[in-house]
């Protein structure tokens, strides 16, 4: 990268990050004021960052500027829309409408590729032509101004909640993420996993599983998660004499598990809060027992793996000193200690607390694990913050707002109404039929778009159907979010497993057979929601969420030493039976 672009760009970052902290302070700042800025703020990292060519940096910048300018248009005319109610007036606006939505379609194309994008515009047709589909999934038709000014001049479409939780929380938590990032957090992480699983029996696969759960509960990214401590535990495994694709897979397997941990949960928590009403400790709390269930399973995995290949642990040479490991963990511990503190005991909102632990890790970028301080390490660290938050927020940027258009689509058509019956009907309103359904589209839809938009798309039309059915919110928003992250490390697309085989130079369906093993608890754990209530009753009844644990633990880990243990066929069947019924027989 040149010098005036990285320049250019980390000063875009810094002010991006001055604008999203600073709304956390500022009062009540207009949706249409905040979240069309938040896109502007985005859009010069989606089509300029990138661009390697002139003629991409010319097109790219067409695009942006188009963009910009329609965004720019809503916040000045602010007053005036929200009196519109949604209706467009005359051609200058219809044009506006018509080209920003076109700009947020290809903004998500050239973020993630095509899916999502297509999922959209399928979405923009069905409703301006929905009308003349025969049948019940027909509508009776909506005014081109009614239909396309609710998208972009209201806050029904691309400025919904799904674009308020980008703006004010999402953001908070990706800038934390990049402040700790790029100081010693990282490093203490891998340290701390180290030191606790290093010399253990299958150690470097225990610290990858360790080290991905810590990490991953704030960088909330498979792909990120596998690229970022797969760099420092893929070389120390395949050292020891890990298969290649045992290795890919523990990987693959263990950062997968960042998005369903919390705080962050890959956005996920911060949409559940706004799509159930449910209070963010109670999110965290539901979601705290089945994460740590699912890399308890990796766990009991990693033994079962370790048994077939004898894999050995790290040696005493390859792991930290203990100074290091106590100076190192204070990088993240103390961010995570203020951040939890200011929610739970001081009763502040996620983005309050989490500003007050951005700047406790701010602080801390000063150091490093020597406790030395240095000028142009920290102004290097700083940049790094700059450019990866504001890189980083216009991804989720990209996918949310692209997603909204979707939600937008579904609410005035009552598409969703519609799906949700043929959902209750195909299943003849049985619960487990209708949980398998569900279950398939979250597969099916999450092969092609991230977790959090599969999530979003798949509780929309399913959710009401599976709460019909007699599941407490709460339950049918975990299910679906835990099957939208199916797709990671299940064929045929499976984007964790393609870094991960990439990074080992293996085969990536052999990547992918050992991760299905290994990541077993991903497939059954939601079904254990189902069967077992209380597992995600923490927060109202310890007692027996704790139990309800303990049960399922029993039998995940059967199921998991069965199904990869050395064993006769006979024994590992009889585990694997052993643990589905302990899986799914309620406790009186």
């Amino acid at each position: 990268m040149t010098v005036p672009k990285r320049l250019i760009f980390s000063a875009l970052g810094t002010v991006s990050i001055a604008f999203h902290i600073g709304l956390i302070f500022s009062g009540l700042v207009p949706n249409l004021v905040a979240r069309p800025l938040h896109l502007v703020l985005a859009l010069p990292w989606i089509f300029l960052f990138t661009a390697e060519t002139r003629r991409g940096l010319i097109v790219g910048a067409v695009w942006a500027l188009a963009g910009i300018s329609c965004s720019l248009y809503i916040v000045a005319n602010e007053a005036a829309l929200s009196d519109q109610y949604g209706a467009l007036e005359g051609s200058y606006q219809l044009a506006m409408a018509i080209i920003i939505l076109a700009v947020v379609l290809e903004m998500a194309r050239r973020a993630i590729g095509w899916p999502l994008p297509l999922v959209a515009a399928i979405a923009l047709a069905y409703g301006l032509l929905g009308q003349y589909l025969p049948g019940e999934f027909g509508h009776p038709g909506l005014p081109v101004e009614s239909f396309l000014g609710t998208l972009t001049i209201a806050e029904g479409g691309i400025w919904g909640s799904l674009t308020g939780i980008s703006v004010n929380i999402v953001a908070i938590f990706v800038i934390m993420g990049a402040v700790l990032n790029a100081g010693e957090a990282g490093q203490g992480f891998m340290n701390l996993a180290a030191a606790a699983a290093g010399r253990l029996k299958g150690g470097a696969a225990k610290v990858s599983v360790l080290s991905s759960a810590f990490f991953g509960s704030i960088s909330g990214s498979a792909s990120a998660n596998v690229a970022s401590t797969g760099a420092i535990t893929l070389p120390a495994m395949r050292k020891l004499g890990y298969p290649p694709a045992l290795a890919g897979a523990v990987e693959a397997v263990a950062s997968s598990g960042g998005q369903i941990m919390p705080p962050l949960m890959g956005a996920g928590a911060f949409v559940m809060v706004e799509l159930t009403g449910i209070p963010y400790t109670g999110i965290v709390a539901a979601a705290l027992l089945p994460a740590i269930l699912y890399f308890a399973a990796v766990w009991i995995g990693i033994n079962a793996f370790a048994a077939r290949y004898e894999l050995a642990g790290l040696s005493k040479e390859d792991q930290p000193p203990t100074k290091i490991v106590v100076i190192t963990a204070l990088f993240f511990a103390v961010p995570f200690t203020v951040l939890l503190e200011r929610m739970f005991i001081g009763g502040f909102t996620p983005q309050f607390a989490a500003c007050v632990a951005i700047l406790a890790a701010f602080v801390m970028l000063l150091l490093d694990a020597r406790l030395t301080f240095s000028w142009p390490r920290t102004l290097e660290r700083m940049e790094a913050v700059a450019t990866n938050a504001g890189k980083q927020i216009a991804m989720i940027a990209a996918i949310i707002v692209c997603a909204s258009i979707v939600i937008g689509v579904l609410g005035q058509t009552g598409l969703g109404v519609k799906i949700t019956s043929l959902i209750l009907s195909a299943s003849g309103d049985a619960l487990w039929p209708a949980l398998l359904l569900t279950a398939l589209a979250c597969l099916i839809l999450g092969m092609e778009v991230p977790t959090t938009a599969a999530y979003v798309i798949c509780i929309s039309v399913a959710g009401p159907a599976l709460q019909s059915l007699g599941l407490a919110p709460l339950q049918a928003h975990l299910f679906v979010f835990w099957f939208a992250l199916l797709s990671t490390i299940t064929p045929p697309v499976c984007g964790a497993v393609f870094i991960a085989a990439g990074m080992v130079e293996e085969n990536w369906l052999r990547v992918a057979g050992h991760a299905m093993l290994l990541g077993i608890g991903l497939y059954l754990i939601p079904l254990g929601m189902i069967a077992n209530p209380a597992l995600i009753a923490l927060e109202t009844d310890t007692a027996m969420a704790l139990l309800s644990a303990g049960k399922i633990g029993v039998g995940l880990g059967s199921i998991s030493f069965g199904i990869i243990a050395p064993k006769p066929i006979w024994i590992r069947a009889a585990l694997v039976v052993f643990g589905l019924v302990v899986l799914f027989v309620q406790l009186p």
